[in-house]
């Protein structure tokens, strides 16, 4: 599987050229899509009401979902935790 749609370069654009970052933020998302859409199936298992299903990722593959909210916008990161987060991975506990 690549990613076609949107384009890998406008992905690397919204996270500064780091396709680990475009990865790490991408699955985080796909991961918290995928638990929401079990979550809601659980409800509605449980309650039998079908009218509040989100329909929004409804039949689509989590990670495009993610890598379509990247590319809008509406998902995105914050610098500095990123950094911290990298420098913190960087150090050898002894």
């Amino acid at each position: 599987m690549s990613v076609t749609k949107p384009e890998i370069d406008a992905l690397l654009e919204k996270t500064e050229h780091n396709p680990f970052l475009l990865c790490s933020i991408a699955s985080k998302r796909a991961c918290d899509i995928n638990n929401m859409v079990r979550g809601q199936h659980l409800r509605v298992t449980a309650i039998q009401d079908f009218d509040d299903i989100t329909t929004v990722v409804s039949g689509k593959d989590p990670v495009s979902v993610a890598m379509k909210e990247i590319e809008d916008g509406t998902l995105s990161f914050v610098k500095e935790d990123f950094d911290e987060d990298i420098r913190g991975a960087n150090t050898i506990a002894l």
